[in-house]
Order: C-alpha cells, then structure tokens, then sequence
C-alpha cells in the first residue's frame, strides 16, 4: 500500500506540468472526455485485475507480483485523469460558466464539493456492505458502475459544453502559419533529448509562474493542509484502533467528520457573503488552527490515558473540518478569480503537485515514526504544517488589505470620541461665559 501511494504521488508531481499544458492547450471538451476515459477505463481494468487476484486462481508468484505492478501503474493514470478532471472542471470550466455572477460561483464551488463529500461518505459505506457479503460481488459492482457511467458522463459534459457558448470560446487566438522547413535527420539520442528537454522546460516554467503569481500564497497555504494525519485516513484510523477505539466508534467519528466538512459548505459561502472570501478564509485557518491545537493540547496532556487522549485529538479534529473545508472554499474562489483563464491548468495542475508532494510527506512521517506510540509526533507536525499554512495565509492578506484588523478603524472613531468630548468642553465654557 505504500509503495502504491508513493508511486501515484510521484506520478501526480512529475507529470503536473504535462497535464497543466494539456489543459490550458486543448480543447475544453476534449480534454474532459479524455479525462473520464481515462479514468473510468483504467479503474475499469483494475477491477478485473483484483478479480483474479481475489478469486485466488493458481498463478505463479511472479504473475501476481506483475499483476500488482501493473495496479500500481494503472493507479499513477488514474491519478493524472482525476488530476486532469478535477482541475478541467473545478478551476476552468466552473468560473466560464458562472461568468460574472459572483454569487452563483461560490453557490456552484458549494454544491459540487457537497455532492463531493456525500459521495465519499456513502460510496466506501455501499461498497463495504456488499464486500460483507462476498469481495468479488463488491469488485464486480464497482466494475459495472463504472463501465455504466463512463456513458452517462461522457454525453452529460457534452451537453453542458454545447449549452455554454462562452465555453467553447478558445482559450488562445489561433497560431500564425510558419514556414515549412524539411526535416533534418536526428539521431536516436536528439529523438529522446528533444522531449525531455520541452517536459523539463514546461516544468521550470510552470514552477516559476506559480510561485511569482499573486494567488501563490493563498494557493501553497492551502496545499500546506494535506500535509496531515488527522483526517480519518488510513494512517488515523490504525492508531484510533491501536488506542482502543472499535470500528463502530471510528465509522461515527468519520460520519460527524463528513458532517462537520458538508456543514462548511454552507458556512464558508454565507461568511463570504458577509466579509468577503479573504477575510473569510483567514477567520476559517483561525478556526482550524484553534480546533487542532486544543485537540493536541489535550492529547499530549492526557498522553498517560490513551482513551482520553485519542478522543480529545478526535475531537478536535471533527471540529477542525468546518475550518478545512471553508478555508479550501474561499481559497478556491480566490484562484478561480486570481488565475488568467489560458493559465488556470499549468497553475492548478503545479498546486496539484506540491498537494502530493505533502501527502507524500505525511505518509512518510509515519512511516518514520511507524509504531502507535509515536504517532504524537506525526500528529504534531501535522498541527504545525496547518500553523504555518495560517501564517503564510496571513501574510498574504496583510499584503491584500495592508492589515489583518481594522485598527484604522478603530483608531477613526477613537478620534472621533476625542472630537465630541473637546467639542462638548468648548460647548460648556461657552454657556458658562
């Protein structure tokens, strides 16, 4: 399982640039049908795979160590379809479609992250009663939905491409004619130098734009976050069971998780409604950070009763969720908006990269620290990579607004109360003379 999530992390940081350029060069519908192809069809072909492996056929060790790396790689396509759509949909299409209606955008971003949330609730939930019954019925039925939905997908995203004009809009002007030279003849050696020096340029190049881009901090702040182990993952979930919680415990602290994600939804819009996505993600970090820090405050100070200590980490990071996602919600308006629309795809798909980077690394962290008393230690850098995401969060609001509080306006009406009592004094001495 690691190697199997280390290699779709490499997979999704490597090849970023790849498909950012693919995004922001393509077709809009183009791009997005071949991303549901890709993914349906290779999740498709691991369903088979698993299978074989699960009907437990008489194969040789060397055949199913094959058939494991072959998973592996059908995982690394995945990743980059799911990459490829997430970022096609999400952060280009979503924002051409709400045109200038403010409203409707963070209304959209909303509903699609609740029907998100929903779906990853209740999908591992229907997919675990039928695994109850029989594993292979479990990989059948997830075979047969996505043979069924590939169809469904691919005609339903063709008729929201056809009923929005400004959609099919091309991104770029078209490219001026160039003479035609004749081709010289290369060598084995030019053949392959050629485009690994373009995939190393792209890659250079799409690192330099993000960086220096306005929507650099907001962006980097929020991928900071899947530097974490506190968030009913795998890794989470392992030591909650080596701390003396039942599955049933952990499946109703993953529900209020879900709950508390699907709550943000609604939460994050109305606040930017109120002060604006800006302000608005910087009191959801401060939430988040206050909910995690009280959660290890409690789990370091009751490290002698690990019952006790465990529910207050879980505590604290159920209550976290309204922070995480709110923040990702104002985050993802602000890049939206921020982002030139022929850049979205080589921005979003470079912060697609450092977001797998950083899950790398909390993968490792307890990789490192593997046993279940030392997951203090993992937990505590997952706090203090949220911290720091909040400080470089804060940093870029003090450079939008030029404050985090409005001390300006506190020191005007403190002025102002000065103003009426010199004004009242002169009042006085004048109906005293």
């Amino acid at each position: 399982m690691s190697a199997y999530a280390l290699s779709r992390g490499l997979a999704a940081i490597i090849f970023a640039p790849v498909v950012g350029h693919y995004i922001d060069a393509g077709n809009r519908l183009q791009v997005v049908r071949v991303s549901i192809v890709v993914q349906r069809l290779v999740v498709a072909t691991s369903c088979v795979i698993f299978y074989l492996l699960a009907v437990d056929i008489p194969i040789t060790r060397l055949v199913k160590m094959s058939l494991l790396a072959t998973l592996t790689l059908l995982a690394c396509f995945e990743k980059l379809g799911s990459i490829l759509n997430l970022v096609s949909v999400e952060k280009d299409w979503v924002v051409v479609v709400a045109g200038d209606d403010y409203e409707g955008l963070k209304t959209m971003n909303a509903q699609m992250r609740q029907i998100d949330l929903i779906c990853k609730l209740i999908g591992p939930f229907f997919i675990a009663l039928i695994d109850g019954i029989s594993t292979e019925a479990a990989i059948l039925v997830n075979l047969g939905m996505n043979v069924c939905s590939v169809v469904v997908e691919y005609f339903s995203i063709a008729k929201v491409y056809h009923e929005t004009p400004s959609l099919q809009t091309p991104k770029h002007s078209p490219p001026k004619p160039q003479a035609i030279n004749p081709p010289k003849p290369q060598t084995l050696f030019s053949r392959l130098r050629k485009p690994c020096h373009q995939a190393l340029t792209h890659s250079l190049r799409d690192f330099t734009f993000y960086s220096t881009h306005q929507a650099f901090l907001p962006s980097f702040a929020d991928s900071l976050l899947y530097l974490t182990v506190l968030s009913f993952a795998g890794q989470m979930v392992t030591w909650l069971l080596s701390a003396g919680y039942d599955s049933t415990q952990i499946a109703i602290a993953r529900t209020l998780s879900v709950t508390f994600e699907v709550l943000a939804t609604w939460i994050a819009p109305w606040l930017m409604s109120k002060i604006g996505p800006i302000r608005a993600g910087l009191w959801l970090a401060g939430w988040q950070i206050a909910c995690l820090a009280g959660g290890i405050a409690i789990f370091w100070r009751f490290a002698s009763h690990p019952l006790l200590s465990a529910s207050g980490l879980v505590g604290g990071t159920i209550l976290s969720r309204v922070g995480l996602r709110g923040f990702d919600l104002c985050i993802q308006i602000l890049v939206q908006e921020g982002v030139e629309p022929d850049a979205r795809g080589s921005f979003s798909s470079t912060e697609a990269a450092w977001q797998s980077l950083f899950e790398i690394c909390s993968y490792t962290s307890t990789m490192v620290f593997s046993r279940p008393d030392q997951f203090k230690w993992p937990a505590l850098i997952s706090v203090v990579a949220v911290g720091l995401a909040g400080v470089l969060y804060a940093v870029f609001v003090r450079i939008q607004r030029g404050h985090l509080v409005h001390l300006p306006k506190l020191f005007a009406l403190e002025r102002l109360q000065r103003f009426r009592e010199r004004g009242l004094d002169r009042l006085s001495e004048a109906s005293d003379i």
